[in-house]
């Protein structure tokens, strides 16, 4: 196996590690702290809104313009556009199926179907990050492995792993709430997550043996993230602060400056 498929392996396994520390809330505690769930979700935000143009929207755009046929500018924008409509895509199918799932309360089956329809919702939303994370890995092959590249590659893992602690927590609690035992909703919730290196080690594999389709796939990346971030991740934070309004918004300042940061000194 090649070692940068490796690499991307080992990097969803640990976002998938931090969905089970998120899940694990269930066991240990009776809900996450909110104001440190906004500062962590904040944070994450900054860190892959700032990864999806310096990590990946840059490098796709460079490499795009080294390569001869289609213009930079659309191979970029072509595969940015894609990556978010595929998420909004997949968010949209779940959501119609969780509705039909909830139309009538009360029945077994319809109570099945709402527990199969949330896991089924996360576990979707999670294909797309852990490609993002597989994809930049497997840039590394084409640069040397850089530094500054691989870097670029750690901090989007971590921006991922960050935001997958509310979304085990977001499983696993309403599991329990629907009357599931604290080990049942803690692997299930868990359980979410195990797509992600299934789907790094796609697009690693991808971006390492098909060298065409890597702008496509950093941009496409971009694109997923971004959706996340701004779509769920940064109203998600945005919530409860009366106490402390700006708790959020500075954790999303400060994610983007770490990643700003790491960027200028191993430029």
């Amino acid at each position: 196996m090649n070692h940068l498929v490796l690499m991307a392996l080992i990097a969803t396994l640990g976002t998938w590690f931090v969905t089970a520390l998120g899940a694990a809330t269930v066991v240990f505690f009776r809900s996450p702290d909110p104001k440190a769930l906004n500062l962590m979700l904040g944070f994450a935000s900054g860190v892959m809104i700032a990864a999806s143009f310096w990590s990946l929207l840059q490098p796709a755009i460079e490499r795009a313009e080294a390569v001869p046929g289609l213009p930079a500018y659309f191979v970029a924008t072509a595969g940015f556009l894609f990556g978010a409509v595929f998420m909004w895509g997949s968010d949209k199918i779940v959501t119609f199926a969780r509705r039909n799932a909830d139309r009538s309360l009360g029945d077994r089956w319809d109570r099945l179907n709402r527990i199969i329809m949330l896991v089924l919702s996360i576990t979707l939303h999670n294909i797309p990050e852990g490609l993002a994370v597989g994809v930049a890995f497997g840039a590394l092959n084409r640069d040397g492995g850089s530094m500054e590249s691989l870097m670029g590659a750690i901090t989007i893992a971590v921006g991922i792993g960050l935001q997958n602690f509310p979304e085990g927590a977001a499983v696993s609690v309403p599991l329990r709430r629907e009357g599931f035992s604290r080990k049942k909703s803690f692997l299930l919730g868990q359980a979410s997550g195990l797509v992600e290196p299934v789907a790094g080690v796609i697009g690693a594999l991808l971006v390492v043996y098909v060298e065409a389709i890597l702008p496509y796939a950093l941009s496409f990346a971009a694109g997923a993230m971004i959706l996340v971030a701004v779509h769920e991740l940064i109203p998600e934070c945005q919530q409860n602060q009366k106490d402390q309004p700006y708790l959020a918004t500075m954790g999303i300042v400060l994610g983007f400056a770490v990643m700003m940061l790491l960027d200028v000194m191993l430029g």
